[in-house]
């Protein structure tokens, strides 16, 4: 995820860590997520499959088939019951019940991130532009960062820490190593708003087509680039412009795209495709590429099809969290809502939708 190579400056920052964890957990070390080619963890597995009879000897296909959304509910079914630790889910899709299970096949790497964007222009007098999502992904802490760039704009931000810290325990405040690497979230926004009202969030997307490097431009991970749209850009128009100058590298991480939208009411996908960065107008995203496609083929997706008609009665940052709350998956670990008037992050952990924490851009 992280593939700049160019000099940082120093920033200031203010952290808030959010541990708050739901009792959905799809990704943990007692339930893997289901994907195709994988199985989540059902109990005791054999370490070998035993092999079938001669006279019965045939070739098998992968032990599970799902669509991407039927991996997206099999994942998003899952849940904890109680302390044992029990577990329940629903599995959709086929399976071979006579398919050898493998390590390799368990072991196999999870496309789980689930996320749903929206972003909402202030359509009448008294509006406030809005920009909301959800990130639906394993059970690791976050932190909500403040930062005010030398230069810069001041953002409010909200990172997932599994990527500062390599692990999902919560971290030791007390241990001064800790406290230090935990700041290096401040390069790493999963999502954010800034005093400008530039609002960007990501999400993950299948491969598909990304542009070669040029010698003339530098390298910047998938999520570094949002930390250069919100020190420096204004509009949705600024925000493009700098993607343009970066080859946004994703390295072995799964491929985004990026929404951004601005105070004016401005919105925008950003995805590559088919070689080449596009540029979608669009207020909604969720988790398939939206290069070369129509309202039908969108709207077919029932996360953006609920976000998108939905936007049309919402007016408040309590109608978005309520629109959130209708796409959140089981593995939603944070939702917020930011308001692009005044930058103040309105956040949900874990689905405790009657606790919200209201963060302002800048921490008093």
């Amino acid at each position: 995820m992280e593939g700049f190579r160019r000099r940082v400056w120093a920033v200031p920052v203010a952290v808030a860590v959010l541990l708050g964890a739901g009792c959905s957990e799809p990704v943990t070390r007692d339930a893997a997520p289901a994907r195709t080619e994988a199985v989540p963890a059902q109990g005791p597995v054999p370490a070998q499959s035993p092999a079938p009879a001669q006279s019965q000897a045939a070739p098998h296909g992968p032990p599970l088939t799902q669509s991407a959304a039927e991996i997206r509910r099999t994942v998003g079914s899952l849940r904890r019951v109680d302390d044992l630790p029990l577990y329940e889910m629903t599995f959709h899709g086929s399976y071979d019940p006579e398919a050898p299970l493998t390590e390799e096949e368990l072991a196999a790497p999870a496309g789980a991130w689930a996320c749903s964007l929206f972003a909402l222009p202030a359509a009448r007098p008294g509006d406030r532009p809005l920009f909301g999502r959800n990130f639906d992904w394993g059970p690791h802490p976050a932190m909500v960062v403040h930062a005010d760039p030398p230069g810069g704009h001041a953002s409010v931000s909200i990172a997932d820490l599994f990527y500062t810290l390599g692990s999902t325990a919560p971290p030791d405040l007390s241990d001064p190593v800790t406290r230090r690497r935990m700041a290096h979230a401040v390069l790493l926004p999963f999502d954010g708003v800034n005093e400008k009202g530039l609002a960007v969030g990501m999400a993950q997307v299948p491969e598909g087509g990304v542009p070669p490097g040029s010698a003339d431009r530098p390298d910047v991970g998938s999520v570094r680039i949002i930390r250069l749209m919100l020190d420096r850009a204004a509009t949705v128009d600024e925000a493009v412009a700098i993607m343009r100058r970066y080859d946004v590298d994703f390295g072995s991480d799964p491929q985004l795209h990026y929404l951004i939208a601005d105070a004016a009411g401005r919105s925008a996908v950003v995805e590559y495709a088919r070689g080449r960065m596009n540029v979608i107008e669009d207020r909604v995203l969720t988790n398939f590429t939206m290069t070369g496609t129509g309202k039908p083929a969108r709207t077919a997706d029932n996360r953006y099809r609920e976000l998108d008609a939905g936007l049309a009665g919402a007016r408040t940052w309590r109608d978005g969290m309520e629109l959130l709350r209708r796409v959140a998956q089981g593995h939603t670990r944070w939702s917020v809502v930011y308001d692009l008037a005044d930058g103040t992050a309105r956040v949900v952990t874990g689905k405790r939708w009657e606790r919200v924490h209201t963060i302002p851009l800048r921490r008093g």
